[in-house]
């Protein structure tokens, strides 16, 4: 069987892409998988520093089943494709992607790659962006899939719209949201955008991590409660529905 290939993206930066890759991956360890999770071009930190593959091993626990690999890194924090022109760094290759998620595809059951930003930021001169990172594998006869990391609140529902349909556009299949940060109060527009989100995506709610979950003393386990089974977790998008949608 080959492995299971899913791009992370977000709405926007600062969404919680990179604590949804960590508990993706801790409940895809817990469940026994061998998982890889890619970086392409990490942006905004020195050589170094340690990045969002670090963040990904340190809340979901490292051991002999988890490889965590990062393409490029340019120091100050834009766009790749701006970044690496600053710095007087190369660019990075789509192709350059694909061929490193090939190699883990053959070595692993579940292939993580986290963007940087969401979908069409761009990652050379040629405007080529995440999604076409994500072409380049199909193009190698893979399997791809994306995921989707969405804010709570107001305006949400236009940038999951967006980029539903540029997925669309492009062939690329959603497999669902997850809510990157459900807040500890949430308001009116958070609580009705549980049953708006699926709408606007055409996909599933997979999952809402909770706020600052990064500090929770027991990651894997808060992972397992806040993603659905779909994503590995014990999650019911119904039952939290009924305890936190509005009244």
């Amino acid at each position: 069987m080959s492995a299971r290939i899913v791009f992370v993206t977000g709405t926007g930066t600062e969404v919680g892409k990179t604590v949804t890759t960590a508990a993706v991956t801790a409940t895809a360890l817990r469940a026994g998988l061998r998982v890889a999770v890619l970086k392409p071009g990490q942006t905004g930190l020195a050589p170094d520093e340690p990045g969002d593959v670090e963040e990904v091993g340190r809340l979901a626990g490292t051991g002999p089943s988890l490889t965590l690999r990062e393409l490029a890194r340019y120091p100050e924090p834009l766009a790749p494709d701006t970044a690496a022109r600053r710095s007087g760094l190369p660019p990075l290759a789509a192709e350059d992607v694909a061929k490193a998620v090939a190699d883990l595809a053959d070595r692993h059951d579940l292939v993580l790659v986290e963007g940087a930003g969401g979908l069409l930021v761009r990652y050379d001169e040629q405007g080529r962006t995440l999604a076409d990172q994500a072409l380049a594998v199909r193009e190698l006869g893979l399997p791809v899939e994306v995921l989707l990391v969405a804010t709570a609140g107001l305006g949400t529902l236009n940038s999951t719209a967006l980029t539903a349909e540029a997925l669309t556009a492009r062939g690329l299949p959603l497999l669902g949201v997850v809510v990157g940060a459900w807040p500890d109060a949430p308001g009116l527009a958070d609580r009705c955008n549980l049953a708006d989100l699926p709408r606007a995506a055409g996909a599933p709610l997979l999952g809402a991590l909770p706020e600052r979950a990064a500090l929770a003393p027991d990651f894997p386990a808060l992972a397992a409660a806040a993603l659905a089974p779909a994503l590995h977790g014990d999650w019911d998008a119904t039952a939290f529905g009924r305890e936190h949608g509005p009244a």
